[in-house]
């Protein structure tokens, strides 16, 4: 990735807080300009950590930071005007309506969209005049978002953008995203819905401790994890009949085979069926998920670290 194309660069970056405690320690990765970029991690990865330095909240305590080729702390008048911020919690003064929140916000905004736009944008065109104290949960994080929005940013970081809006409002944030991606905004998201990760995002980190402990698209996350068949036996039909090379774990009725070979093992499971005249019920064969990854990294680091106290 040449320095034109990436827009977003960690080397090397830790950070400490009082008392010693390392929240990122040590951690690298580049994104590339109309990039959605996803940083997952358990509670307490330093997900959050992360992002704060790259929006310039706070400076590493070592390493380099770089957001649109400039240091986001020391630099912050040339970064800030292109970057658009969605926090966890926004924090609105409760008894503002909708538009005079957005309108305090567009005047400390440089070059700002019309308010009429912003709230069309995120579907609250609707609420325009209602207090902030009124609006539901989901509806306060659509307008997180079109503050975020409100100054047309070249870089977007969305921390937890979707959290408490119901499965429709985050499919149209989902649709929004890939929008402004299109139109050439970069965009570094963390989420706890690995389901949006997996939909949105191009690439992805998965933190733990501090630490990025893989990175890459989600078809690279997940290859190294095996891919599962299950079905059901006939009654008649006892587990210790199917090939010894299907390795499978029965409990009762239903079997879950585990393979690296996707292909070939259902091709030999259906061969067997065939030949044996075997009815398997509720057959069912997919490559590994983006969450059983995340899950079995989150334990296979855990364990390790159990290992080495």
């Amino acid at each position: 990735m040449t320095s034109d194309e990436c827009v977003i660069e960690a080397n090397g970056v830790r950070r400490r807080y009082a008392g010693g405690f390392e929240a990122v320690s040590g951690i690298s990765f580049s994104v590339a300009r109309g990039e959605i970029f996803a940083l997952l991690g358990t509670n307490g990865a330093g997900k959050t950590s992360t992002v704060e330095l790259l929006e310039g909240l706070a400076r590493p305590d070592s390493g380099v930071v770089r957001v649109l080729g400039h240091d986001p702390y020391r630099e912050r008048a040339a970064v800030r005007p292109r970057i658009g911020v969605m926090l966890q919690e926004g924090g609105f003064p409760s008894d503002l309506t909708v538009t005079e929140t957005l309108r305090m916000w567009a005047g400390c905004t440089s070059a700002p969209r019309p308010t009429g736009e912003a709230l069309g944008l995120v579907g609250l065109t609707g609420r325009a005049r209602v207090r902030v104290k009124q609006l539901s949960g989901g509806e306060k994080r659509r307008l997180d978002l079109a503050l975020a929005l409100l100054g047309r940013p070249d870089v977007l970081f969305l921390d937890e953008p979707t959290t408490g809006l119901d499965a429709e409002g985050r499919r149209d944030t989902w649709e929004l995203v890939r929008t402004l991606r299109d139109g050439g905004t970069t965009v570094l998201l963390t989420t706890h819905y690995l389901e949006e990760a997996e939909s949105l995002a191009g690439r992805l980190a998965i933190m733990h401790r501090g630490r990025i402990v893989t990175a890459g698209t989600t078809a690279e996350v997940t290859a190294a994890r095996p891919a599962r068949i299950r079905f059901e036996l006939p009654e008649e039909v006892p587990a210790a009949r199917l090939p010894l090379a299907l390795r499978a774990a029965a409990e009762g009725r239903r079997i879950e085979i585990r393979t690296h070979r996707l292909q070939e093992s259902l091709d030999e499971l259906l061969t067997w069926a065939r030949e044996s005249d075997v009815r398997l019920l509720g057959l069912d064969a997919r490559s590994a998920s983006l969450e059983e990854a995340f899950l079995d990294i989150a334990r296979s680091a855990s364990e390790s670290e159990k290992v080495a106290v």
